[in-house]
């Protein structure tokens, strides 16, 4: 008699779990798809290097069932451009200042394909909130203005990582000339997202600026005065603890003044800060301070 009771409940368990079994994934993809947050305040990036493929494809497989999942679509989005860029890019520059070519476009490459695969997953994103979004911004920057001007607010998180992973993609094969001549498109909505929130992430889409705007002239745009203003914003904002926007301004601006003196003070000054200042900006301040040390050592290379 137990055992037939116990197998009395098994099959009706399941048989509960069948008829829920959108639900279910539902919760766990929510689950999932909040999970990175954890990594954020992690003092091991290398645990965090092993740990993020996993999880990455563990969305991708949740995604299979739910599609149209927004908050899958925007960690996959997140997920990639950084995982993209904290690492496969971060030792591709790392192998160019070291002077090993075939390693560093070979990590460029695999970057490139990251970024495009969070590109996708944004637009997918975008369109599960707007339908044809995510068509209208591939079709060039006249007809993503138009879709542009109808986003608000909440559209900001995934127009920052389809934007950031969409420029990262251009930026690392630049040979490409199809693929430049879609930047306006991304630098737009990076725009139309700094209108609409521009305190987005404690600063977030300031920091995005500080490095953008490095390679515009002031006629452009851009300038050193631009880059200043955007970085002062992105520490007001984020209490003057986010380290990777002052390498950013000292490989942006501090290397074309070929100001050596306060190029060597701006990294110094990153590396010697707590990282874990602020636990949430811990993981991305080490890896700063990983840069920012990597720098340092080839100083010679980058100053006349």
């Amino acid at each position: 008699m137990p055992r037939a009771l116990s197998l009395t409940l098994l099959a009706a368990a399941l048989a509960a779990l069948s008829g829920c079994a959108g639900f279910v994934t539902n919760r766990v993809a929510n689950a999932v798809s909040r999970s990175g947050d954890g990594f954020a305040s992690d003092d091991d990036p290398e645990l965090v290097r092993d740990a993020v493929p996993f999880g990455l494809k563990t969305m991708e497989g949740l995604l299979e069932d739910t599609p149209r999942h927004e908050g899958l679509l925007t960690a996959l989005a997140s997920g990639f451009t950084q995982y993209g860029y904290a690492f496969v890019q971060a030792d591709a520059d790392l192998a160019d200042l070291e002077g090993k070519l075939d390693a560093a476009r070979a990590g460029r490459e695999r970057a490139r394909k990251l970024y495009l695969r969070a590109r996708e997953y944004g637009l997918r994103g975008l369109d599960v909130r707007r339908e044809k979004t995510g068509a209208r911004l591939r079709a060039g920057a006249a007809e993503a203005r138009g879709a542009l001007a109808k986003l608000e607010k909440g559209d900001v998180p995934l127009l920052y990582w389809t934007a950031s992973s969409w420029v990262l993609a251009i930026a690392a094969n630049k040979a490409d000339m199809g693929a430049v001549s879609e930047l306006p498109t991304p630098v737009a909505m990076m725009e139309r997202a700094l209108a609409l929130d521009e305190g987005w992430n404690e600063g977030a889409l300031h920091e995005f600026f500080v490095a953008y705007d490095a390679t515009r002239t002031a006629a452009e745009g851009g300038g050193p005065d631009r880059v200043k203003a955007h970085l002062d914003r992105v520490n007001a904002l984020s209490m003057n603890k986010k380290l990777g926007p002052r390498v950013s301004f000292a490989e942006g601006v501090l290397v074309q003044r070929q100001d050596r003196d306060g190029f060597v003070r701006v990294l110094q000054e990153v590396v010697a800060a707590d990282p874990g200042a602020v636990p949430r900006y811990r993981l991305a301040n080490l890896i700063a301070q990983r840069r920012a040390k990597a720098l340092l050592a080839h100083v010679d290379d980058l100053f006349l």
